[in-house]
């Protein structure tokens, strides 16, 4: 199976979506309907929903999309991880077929070490039970909170969103790329390959400007824990879809057919819909 397996969905609303910028490409709805054209355009199967507001709502709604669109194989949700009856949201959640993951906008948290807090601790304990996985929003200044993340959860699936957005746009490698070498040594944690294009010189970035990024991810993660997406219609702020798809297939054409199956969706089946553990 082909998948994207990083894209939104949202029915625009100025109070429940403050962080979209007023006047962009992403002030107004964007619905599986606008998705269907560029995934088949791209030769691609369908993809995996990813949160965009911290609400129950909104996850109800992805799943309500999901009923609706078999582009949809996946949703990757959002549960308040601190709360006390996690474990019960989970479990309702959880019932639903497409409801394969949870995510917190931990980029926009202030306290750099919040994932490390207690109670959120103990919600990232509960996901296992429920076979989900989590996939990790961070800047790059959080990766330490990362790696000491998931050490502390070896038997839990990770996924590592926008190769933790190191600063392209000013060209710095260090301390991104020996972090992400040190987060890459557990095994129980992928990488996406999205949300470059927007850390780079919005408009006027070039291919090369990711290559030695792209360089560290696959260096330190392989073809097997790698995986496409598109982070659309958020990477319309610098890009459309074609182009942020060809970064990824351009990079991934001197590979072995099957090394590039398992990036542009092998690997995002096995992770977000084989219900495996590590």
């Amino acid at each position: 199976m082909k998948l994207d397996a990083h894209q939104h969905f949202w029915s625009y609303d100025a109070a429940q979506y403050p962080w979209i910028p007023k006047g962009s490409a992403l002030h107004r709805d964007w619905l599986p309907s606008d998705l269907a054209p560029l995934l088949a355009a791209a030769g691609l199967d369908g993809c995996i929903a990813v949160q965009a507001r911290q609400t129950a709502e909104e996850s109800r709604w992805l799943l309500e999309l999901a009923e609706h669109h078999a582009i949809i194989k996946g949703v990757v949700g959002w549960v308040d991880l601190r709360a006390a009856n996690v474990g019960e949201e989970l479990a309702v959640l959880a019932r639903h077929p497409r409801f394969v993951g949870v995510r917190h906008v931990v980029q926009d948290e202030p306290d750099d070490d919040f994932m490390l807090g207690a109670d959120f601790l103990r919600g990232i304990g509960e996901l296992r039970a429920h076979k989900l996985t989590y996939d990790i929003l961070i800047t790059a200044r959080q990766l330490p909170a990362a790696i000491a993340l998931v050490k502390r959860f070896p038997g839990q699936w990770f996924v590592l969103d926008h190769i933790a957005k190191p600063p392209i746009k000013a060209g710095t490698l260090s301390p991104w790329r020996e972090q992400i070498r040190e987060l890459a040594h557990a095994p129980n944690v992928l990488c996406k390959i999205s949300g470059m294009v927007t850390e780079a010189e919005v408009k006027a970035w070039k291919p090369a400007d990711f290559r030695p990024y792209l360089d560290v991810v696959f260096e330190a993660f392989g073809e097997d824990r790698l995986m496409y997406g598109s982070d659309w219609p958020v990477c319309l702020l610098a890009a459309e879809y074609a182009q942020v798809f060809a970064l990824v297939r351009d990079c991934i054409a001197p590979l072995s057919a099957e090394a590039q199956a398992k990036v542009l969706g092998g690997n995002a089946a096995r992770f977000y819909l084989g219900k495996n553990q590590p």
